[in-house]
């Protein structure tokens, strides 16, 4: 079967970044020597996750091996359904000769949002890899994926860094990296292809409905922008996505380059004549590095943004936790 999938989408059709960061992460875990990291790949049940572990199991074979390990969360929204998944999961990998490893959320809120679900999923990926001392993670998002992420961040005013997800190469904050191959290639590709390999794989009855603003977007808003556009509005999005990411990324650099960040310091003079676009990421970076316990709003991140940007000397309330004093033309956090 995964044989049969592989044969119809090829490896030149995977996402080149995300196949090029994986062979890469492969060779410099060989020249280090020793028993390379586990790699684990997250698998739902899904047609999406099902053939993303096939095809990851197929490429493995003359590339980078097959000694991965299948990480699946269950997380108890929906009773027997989701315990069948579980038992899908494990039944696919025995199939294999992979290792499922099986976690499940132990106090599930009733009517928990999209964002709860994943922040407790991810949290068992993060577990779980730290556990095995794995770095590289696989997800199965594909290009269908990226549109329907596009339009709930515009909703919420999502900068060039939000609109670029999902990405292909993805490196979290505490060095673990998560690849997603799949971008290049549309839902209905994955599962023609699935249907031809004669695979078999599990319906989350939940996307079905419209109680989550992603399935509203899914079933009602992308069919409609479709059909308004004429053309195939969900390659533009994927287009649109990786122009975003080319331009956050330079804008990084730039930011890279001035380091106007010290130990928590941020130099404001270095900022001076800069685009507000760099400034606002050189404020987000500083925030980061102080970590306040704020809950300031984005009109009150924008408001200490015109501060910096004028950096005349400024007291600005970050709440309880203290301030951020503007002084000789440099930004940093006092306790109250």
């Amino acid at each position: 079967m995964a044989a049969a999938l592989a044969a119809q989408i090829s490896h030149a059709e995977l996402h080149p970044a995300a196949m090029q960061k994986a062979w890469a992460e492969h060779l410099r875990e060989k020249r280090r020597g020793g028993r390379p990291s586990r790699w684990t790949l997250a698998f739902s049940g899904g047609a999406d996750s099902l053939a993303l572990l096939l095809i990851f199991w197929a490429e493995g074979l003359g590339r980078w091996g097959r000694d991965f390990i299948v990480l699946h969360f269950n997380h108890r929204l929906r009773g027997r359904a989701a315990a069948a998944d579980a038992r899908f999961c494990q039944s696919v990998c025995r199939g294999l000769g992979v290792r499922c490893v099986v976690g499940a959320w132990r106090a599930p809120r009733k009517g928990a949002s999209e964002a709860e679900s994943r922040a407790a999923r991810h949290a068992f990926f993060a577990r779980e890899m730290k556990r095995r001392g794995s770095r590289l993670l696989w997800l199965a998002h594909q290009q269908d994926d990226i549109a329907e992420t596009m339009l709930m961040r515009l909703a919420r005013g999502s900068g060039t860094a939000g609109l670029a997800a999902p990405r292909p190469v993805q490196a979290t904050n505490d060095g673990r990296l998560h690849l997603r191959p799949m971008l290049s290639l549309k839902k209905a590709q994955i599962v023609a292809a699935l249907t031809k390999a004669g695979a078999g794989w599990r319906e989350d009855a939940s996307n079905a409905g419209l109680d989550y603003f992603r399935n509203r977007i899914r079933r009602t808003v992308v069919p409609a922008w479709q059909k308004a556009a004429g053309r195939d509005a969900r390659s533009g999005a994927s287009l649109s996505r990786e122009l975003l990411e080319e331009d956050d990324t330079a804008l990084e650099i730039w930011l890279d380059r001035l380091a106007p960040l010290r130990r928590g310091v941020l130099d404001l003079r270095v900022l001076a004549d800069v685009p507000r676009g760099v400034v606002r990421r050189a404020l987000h970076r500083w925030m980061l590095s102080v970590r306040p316990e704020t809950d300031l709003s984005r009109q009150g991140f924008d408001l200490l943004l015109a501060a910096v940007t004028r950096g005349t000397a400024t007291r600005f309330s970050l709440g309880r936790s203290g301030f951020a004093v503007i002084r000789n033309g440099k930004l940093a956090f006092r306790k109250g």
